[in-house]
């Protein structure tokens, strides 16, 4: 089992910046893929932002060049700093760490607000 833990989250100001972070604790070895996931209020659960077990990353278009995510040396934290914030950033961001073939573990959500 992996446990995800997320602080942080907030209220912000549009084109102001913020940094989330996801503290593991458990059976975190052997995690593929560590991921931010966001919802906002009537629409499904999408994509933020993606590193691979090598380092290699992956975003959702509509963050590309504003957020950006890295993980800590020991690979049980992962952040997502987010920077020229928009309204439209407003939502629940997940945390997720997988494990192959098929595990997901998933934070509890924290709520970014962008106040325009």
């Amino acid at each position: 089992q992996v446990h995800l833990v997320e602080p942080g989250g907030g209220l912000v100001q549009a084109g102001g910046s913020l940094r989330l972070s996801c503290a593991a604790s458990g059976s975190i070895f052997n995690v593929y893929r560590r991921g931010w996931y966001r919802q906002a209020p009537g629409r499904q659960r999408e994509l933020v932002a993606l590193i691979t077990r090598s380092g290699g990353t992956n975003y959702a278009d509509s963050v590309k060049g504003r957020f950006t995510i890295s993980r800590d040396n020991a690979e049980n934290t992962v952040f997502l700093q987010m920077d020229s914030l928009k309204p439209e950033d407003t939502a629940v961001y997940y945390c997720e760490f997988f494990k192959l073939p098929s595990l997901h573990y998933w934070g509890q959500g924290t709520q970014v607000t962008v106040s325009s």
